[in-house]
């Protein structure tokens, strides 16, 4: 190519080119780091893009691609976390919009060129585009997921989905954040079409553009009528009706960003395209400067990454492991071992019964064919790393053997003693308790440098998080291989201190027994579960308490009790009293709430069980208790030492528990309540509800110094 039709921007982050041949330009974006992100420079390198080819002659058509791994992964966050002011906001926005107006209306055709994932803003610019085509590859991943950072799509992705896939799709995926896989997204309509490598791509892009001369944009041609139900139909108003209703239902008004999406939309399929734009932008510009975003990024982008990337942990540069022995095929067992067989670790599935080694067995295939991205071949390599024993001798020159048997210090230390001489020279040790200390675990361990805790979450195959525990004895180099481990099985790692329940175990007792304690002081159930969901938990307590079932809650206070807790709360009472009345949990068909065919409903007989009578209730002093309370054993476990880093404690609460994410953690709670009316209205619920509310010391230092947990954006 002649140096004549060839350039890059003044600031060096766009390879500009032309083809004479075809009349074909190319803007590659190459923006300074690891990604293309929209920020400042983006503008200015795309704007200066545009401008240098329409400056060519005989231009046909204009390929947007990118010189990075990902097309564009959106939004610059820091910008955007650190954004306070609407009003400066909406200005950068509408130079954006104009841009991205400018693209759509140039007087030849673009197409996006998605040899990586486009994302957020970066699906926007591609959606700008008259024609996109992606790689036909599954790691290639596009949508619009705002809405769990607590802003929905800022640059005309609310207005540009809905006129190109229809309404009723476009909300159900940017009210939901879907992300699809390159695939998927063809079907959907999120893609025009698939190339099979790079190459393919740019050829079909180029074919596309001599075949389409005079591309515009659906929405620019006075004919458009969107796909599906038009706005100001029937069917359009029953749509928006029913889809609120099903919203609402989902967050309990707890998410205004999925709200607003639902409210864009609407208000926007009424008018012209670019007064749709400004609708979308107010929305944005208002939710992008709340105090909700600003705690949902912190935790859900930041801690959450911090996290992902180990940041401040030990590393090794290889876990060293290769096979893998899990002790219990029960159902976390089973996952556990096929998510270390996908891993590519050879693993032996132990148990001492022949039936339930089957049914775990049988779970194992189950998860094995729902892979359906891999071939027939793929599946049978999958299936052939992992076998089933009932004898230990099979455990023989395992690296890694993980204890997941009942949760029980006997039985665990009689497996320690059992099967831990099977262990490769240097072999870890990690037992799945959710509960009983590792220190007095490792009692049976001969080698207790290598043994620690690891605390999965069921279902195993779907739930993110890890908390790794480790005692003091517990070696560095230990605690190293654990995390490359967890790196390897694609975990979310959080690292905490030795205690009974370490951290997610605490919380999450004070959750479902607080539910408990509610009902026994005579509030209505179902307010507490709903109450509960309006201030963001993803489950209310009593229909979790009934999926970890009222027996083993039992089980644990008996546990609990012998490691000094006390236990003494009506709540308490009435969970033992029920299990007496057979009543063990969903399992058992019956619990908190009587189980059906048809659905599950509220057990009627807890007005007969309970006499009592709150002086107050409500939805806001319910849910205020509900979160006070787990946010306040947070803090003691800050102050125990069990939390080492304050962004263990919102990456555990809600990757772990179902914590309100719309809070960002616990510890965000307390800030943005501030730590001073925090402790004062726990000191009230304390005088009123019991000791369990009392602020830990650390609470009231920091209210008397005005310290947060973290720093004020």
């Amino acid at each position: 190519m002649s140096t004549d039709t060839a350039a890059t921007t003044d600031n060096g982050q766009a390879l500009l080119a032309l083809d004479p041949s075809t009349g074909v330009a190319t803007v590659t974006l190459q923006m300074t780091g690891r990604a293309n992100k929209i920020n400042d420079d983006f503008g200015h390198t795309l704007l200066q893009a545009i401008d240098w080819v329409q400056a060519q002659e005989a231009v046909k058509g204009l390929v947007l691609a990118s010189g990075h791994k990902d097309f564009c992964v959106g939004a610059d966050i820091d910008r955007l976390y650190r954004e306070r002011d609407p009003a400066d906001l909406m200005r950068r926005l509408r130079e954006l919009h104009g841009l991205f107006r400018r693209i759509e209306q140039l007087p030849f055709p673009v197409v996006a060129a998605l040899t990586g994932s486009a994302l957020g803003g970066g699906f926007e610019l591609a959606l700008a585009c008259h024609h996109r085509i992606a790689v036909d590859d599954p790691r290639i991943q596009l949508g619009l997921p705002e809405v769990s950072l607590g802003v929905i799509p800022g640059a005309g992705g609310t207005q540009r989905l809905p006129r190109l896939i229809g309404i009723q799709p476009a909300l159900e995926h940017i009210a939901q954040g879907k992300i699809l896989r390159a695939p998927q997204a063809k079907k959907v309509g999120f893609v025009d079409a698939l190339a099979p490598d790079r190459s393919a791509l740019l050829a079909a892009a180029q074919a596309w553009i001599a075949e389409h001369p005079k591309a515009r944009q659906p929405w620019d041609d006075k004919k458009f009528r969107f796909p599906g139900p038009r706005p100001g139909s029937d069917d359009a108003r029953n749509l928006f009706m029913a889809g609120s209703a099903m919203l609402y239902k989902k967050t309990a008004g707890a998410f205004p960003a999925a709200e607003a999406v639902m409210s864009v939309v609407q208000e926007g399929c009424a008018v012209t395209f670019d007064a749709a734009l400004v609708i979308e932008m107010r929305a944005f510009a208002k939710l992008a400067t709340s105090d909700q975003a600003k705690d949902m990024i912190r935790t859900l982008w930041y801690h959450r990454t911090a996290a992902e990337k180990h940041e401040g942990l030990p590393s090794a540069a290889e876990h060293g492991l290769a096979k893998v022995a899990i002790l219990g095929a029960g159902m976390m067992g089973a996952g556990l071992g096929f998510v270390c067989a996908k891993a590519g670790l050879q693993v032996v599935l132990k148990d001492v019964k022949q039936e339930a080694l089957d049914r775990g067995l049988a779970h194992v295939d189950q998860q094995v064919a729902a892979q359906r991205h891999l071939s027939a071949d793929d599946k049978h390599t999958l299936r052939g790393r992992l076998t089933g024993t009932l004898e230990a001798a099979e455990l023989e020159g395992c690296d890694l053997i993980i204890e997941a048997v009942f949760e029980s210090l006997a039985l665990k230390h009689a497996v320690t003693r059992e099967a831990e001489p099977m262990l490769a020279e240097s072999g870890i040790w990690a037992s799945n308790t959710s509960a009983i200390p590792i220190t007095d675990l490792a009692k049976a361990s001969a080698h207790p440098d290598r043994f620690i805790g690891m605390h999965f979450f069921s279902p195993v195959e779907k739930m993110q998080l890890l908390e790794i525990i480790t005692p003091e004895a517990t070696s560095e180099q230990t605690l190293a291989r654990s995390l490359a481990f967890c790196r390897a099985i694609k975990k979310l790692p959080i690292v905490v201190g030795d205690g009974y329940g370490f951290y997610t175990t605490r919380v999450f007792s004070a959750y479902i027994l607080e539910g408990a304690q509610l009902v026994a002081e005579g509030h209505d159930p179902a307010t507490i579960e709903w109450a509960a969901r309006a201030a963001g938990m993803v489950v209310p307590p009593l229909q979790v308490f009934d999926e970890v079932t009222l027996t083993l809650a039992a089980k644990g206070f008996e546990q609990g009790r012998a490691y000094g807790k006390t236990l003494d709360i009506p709540g308490v009472a009435l969970v033992e009293r029920m299990v007496e009345l057979g009543r063990h949990g969903k399992a058992a068909g019956q619990g908190f709430y009587d189980y059906a065919k048809d659905g599950r409903r509220l057990w009627k007989g807890l007005s007969e069980l309970v006499t009592a009578r709150p002086e107050a209730t409500g939805v806001d002093l319910v849910g205020r208790r509900l979160l006070g309370l787990q946010a306040l054993e947070a803090a003691r476990c800050v102050a125990d030492g069990v939390i080492k880093k304050h962004r263990d404690a919102e990456v555990g609460a809600i990757f772990g528990i179902g914590f309100a994410p719309n809070t960002g953690g616990p510890l965000s709670y307390i800030d943005r309540r501030g730590v001073s009316a925090f402790v004062e209205e726990m000191d009230g619920f304390a005088k009123a509800y019991g000791a369990r509310y009392e602020a830990p010391p650390l609470l009231r230092d920091m209210a008397r110094k005005g310290e947060r947990f973290f720093e004020a954006v």
